[in-house]
C-alpha cells in the first residue's frame, strides 16, 4: 500500500471518529466530545445510542452521528440489534458500528453470523455499516471466515475491535483484511490507537478510519509535526 505521505494540515481528521464509549459517560463529556468533532471536522463521533437524539436536536447536521449496536459483547439475539439499529437511524445516527454474534463464529455457525449482519444492513438502510469482528478473541481461520461473511453481506467496513476486548486493532489484522475482504470493502481500525504515529500507521496500512478516545491530541499532532 502506498504510503500516505501527502495529508494536509487538517486532513488525518477525514479519517478519524471521535469516540467516546465509556458506560460514565455523562452528557458534559458528550457535548466536549461533540464540541472537538465540530472544531476538528472529524469524520464522525461515535457515541452510545442514548446520546444520538441529544446531540441530533443539539448539533443537527455539525457533527456525523455514528452510534455502536449490541455493543460491545455482541451476543444480544438479532432482533434487539434490529431495533436498535433502526431506532438510531430514525434518532439521526447515519453511521452503525454492529458487533457480530462471536459465539457462533466459534460455533462454526456462519449462516447465523452472515444472516444478522444482513438483517442490520436492511435495517440500517443506506446508512454507513461498520461490522466489528473483535479480532483480539479469533483465530487466524475465523478472521478469514469473518473477511468472507462480512464481504457478503452488504457491509460498508470492516473494523477490528470494540475497544473494551483484551487487545485493541494490530497491523498484521489489516493486512490479513487487505487480502481476504473483497476490495471495496472499507477497514476501520479501533483499540489503543493514541499517537499521531499510530494513527498514520494503520492508514499507511490501509485503513480509511480511525476509531480513538484521542481525536484531539492526534490532530494537534499531526499540525505540529508539519502535516
Amino acid at each position: 500500500n502506498q504510503e500516505v505521505t501527502n495529508l494536509k494540515k487538517n486532513d488525518i481528521a477525514d479519517y478519524i471518529d471521535h469516540t467516546l464509549l465509556k458506560p460514565t459517560a455523562g452528557w458534559k463529556d458528550i457535548q466536549k466530545l461533540c464540541d472537538e468533532a465540530k472544531e476538528y471536522h472529524t469524520a464522525s463521533v461515535c457515541v452510545p445510542p442514548i446520546y444520538v437524539p441529544k446531540i441530533k436536536k443539539a448539533y443537527a447536521d455539525d457533527v456525523n452521528i455514528c452510534t455502536v449496536i449490541g455493543f460491545p459483547l455482541g451476543y444480544s439475539v438479532t432482533q434487539s440489534k434490529v431495533i436498535e439499529t433502526r431506532q438510531a437511524v430514525e434518532n439521526g445516527a447515519s453511521e452503525i458500528d454492529m458487533v457480530i454474534n462471536i459465539a457462533a463464529i466459534k460455533d462454526h455457525d456462519d449462516k447465523t453470523v452472515a444472516d444478522e449482519i444482513l438483517a442490520i444492513r436492511k435495517a440500517a438502510d443506506k446508512e454507513i455499516l461498520k461490522v466489528i469482528i473483535e479480532t483480539c478473541y479469533l483465530s487466524e481461520d475465523e478472521k478469514i471466515r469473518l473477511c468472507k461473511i462480512v464481504s457478503g453481506a452488504g457491509a460498508d467496513f470492516i473494523k477490528t475491535s470494540t475497544g473494551y476486548g483484551t487487545e485493541g486493532a494490530k497491523l498484521s489484522d489489516i493486512e490479513l483484511f487487505r487480502t481476504y475482504c473483497r476490495k471495496d470493502l472499507k477497514i476501520k481500525a479501533a483499540g489503543g490507537i493514541r499517537t499521531f504515529k499510530d494513527a498514520m500507521s494503520f492508514i499507511n496500512a490501509g485503513c480509511h478510519r480511525i476509531g480513538t478516545s484521542a481525536a484531539a491530541a492526534i490532530i494537534e499532532e499531526s499540525r505540529n509535526s508539519g502535516n
